[in-house]
């Protein structure tokens, strides 16, 4: 089996759609839970028939995305149930809340009970971290200042140093090269951006920016640029000018309570409980307050979460409704809001044609704020563990929705099993003769 470059495209729509997305703390699991995922891959192994995958460049990003929903769906109903209290606790998850959010926003990310809820804090930003920028000299766009050549500079970082190379050609201009220079430092993942800044006037300019923001105390800047010692590369960075630092790194500064505080970047937590972002300065003498939301409030929100996170999945299903592997995706998902669509609309969650479900918060809060919580409490969660044995069946079986042609069944009952079946989703092994 030769494959060709339905894996390479695969890897780079994971990349690019969901890179950028890092893991949380619910991505990790205890050696039991890997043992039940790989006791449910043997299971599903041992009766499957044998089959082959039609050769279609969707479904290794079909595949991906009903993986990553469902990783989203379960990260979203663990962070509602990590605590022993009771499946009520799971939906009464403190939420924080800002008084002005775009000042400061906060999220709490302490235990059910591990905080008063009657706990606030006070905030006031003096000064929000700043990263370190060079700005490079303005250059005439279509001429051409450095000679043809070779030239080098080394970029010495708080971590590391490295050494850049590029060529002058005599068809290359000022924006050509600062702009081979962005690409070849944005490409790197030496912790810079680099852009290039055109003027109404026809000149441009290279920037540097660091993503870390802030200085310890033994540090004065976060990058240094120096160029090799060759009076051509000593030349071209005195006309480039990217080694002079035009705004240097800040901490950010914030009175907490009416103390003062710093820090090295604008995100930071307060006592394990607050994961706190600044995105203002704050009006002189006018603070703003962090605390939680009224019950209602959380409880809604988090709901919400869960919703938003079905949702995605049907979302996912409906982008490929022209397909029959799409279809397949779709009545599976809405079966769990189908199943509980009555119990579901009597406490204020509104499930229309599609599956999905919107939230209508007036009448959530009657059914909170009544006698009847229990039986409120007892309907969200029916719909969670629902919900939940869903995505992990997605999740560990991915190809169950894959349109398949079945060459032969496996006797029941008298198999073994095929350590191949889940390495065609894993490898993403689809090939012209699948």
């Amino acid at each position: 089996m030769t494959p060709i470059t339905n894996s390479t495209k695969a890897y780079h729509y994971y990349l690019d759609v969901y890179g950028k997305y890092g893991t949380t703390r619910y991505d990790t699991h205890k050696k039991s839970e890997l043992r039940q995922v790989y006791n449910s891959i043997v299971n599903i192994n041992k009766e499957s028939p044998l089959y082959k995958i039609k050769n279609n460049a969707d479904i290794p990003k079909f595949l991906i995305d009903i993986k990553e929903n469902a990783r989203q769906v379960k990260n979203v109903i663990s962070s509602l149930s990590d605590t022993g209290e009771g499946l009520e606790s799971a939906f009464q998850k403190k939420v924080a809340t800002t008084s002005d959010e775009e000042i400061v926003s906060a999220a709490y990310i302490g235990g059910i009970s591990d905080t008063d809820s009657s706990q606030n804090y006070d905030i006031e930003v003096r000064r929000l971290a700043t990263p370190q920028s060079n700005f490079g000299n303005f250059l005439e766009e279509r001429s051409l200042d450095l000679a043809p050549g070779e030239y080098a500079f080394d970029l010495l970082t708080t971590a590391n140093s490295y050494e850049f190379q590029y060529t002058v050609n005599p068809d290359d201009t000022n924006l050509s090269i600062q702009e081979k220079l962005s690409r070849l430092i944005n490409s790197s993942g030496v912790g810079l951006t680099a852009e290039v800044i055109s003027d109404e006037n026809g000149h441009s300019a290279l920037k540097l920016t660091s993503k870390q923001t802030g200085l310890s105390a033994n540090e004065t800047e976060l990058f240094t640029i120096n160029p090799k010692a060759s009076e051509s590369s000593i030349e071209a960075m005195d006309t480039l000018g990217i080694n002079v630092i035009t705004s240097p790194a800040a901490n950010s500064s914030f009175l907490l309570n009416g103390i003062e505080h710093s820090s090295y970047s604008n995100t930071f937590t307060i006592n394990k409980a607050f994961e706190v972002t600044l995105h203002g300065i704050s009006p002189e003498d006018t603070p703003s307050q962090i605390g939680f939301k009224t019950s209602v409030d959380a409880v809604a929100d988090n709901l919400q979460e869960l919703v938003d996170a079905y949702n995605g999945f049907i979302h996912t299903g409906t982008r490929y409704a022209d397909s029959q592997q799409g279809n397949r995706l779709l009545r599976d998902l809405k079966s769990v809001s189908y199943a509980h669509k009555q119990d579901l609309e009597s406490i204020g969650m509104v499930v229309d044609q599609q599956g999905a479900i919107s939230i209508d918060r007036n009448l959530l809060a009657d059914t909170i704020e009544n006698d009847n919580i229990k039986n409120t409490f007892a309907v969200m969660n029916s719909f969670k563990n629902a919900l939940s044995i869903k995505a992990s069946n997605a999740s560990i079986d991915p190809i169950q929705y894959v349109d398949k042609t079945i060459i032969t069944y496996k006797r029941p009952g008298a198999n073994y099993p095929s350590p191949y079946h889940t390495s065609l989703y894993s490898g993403m092994m689809l090939d012209h003769f699948c």
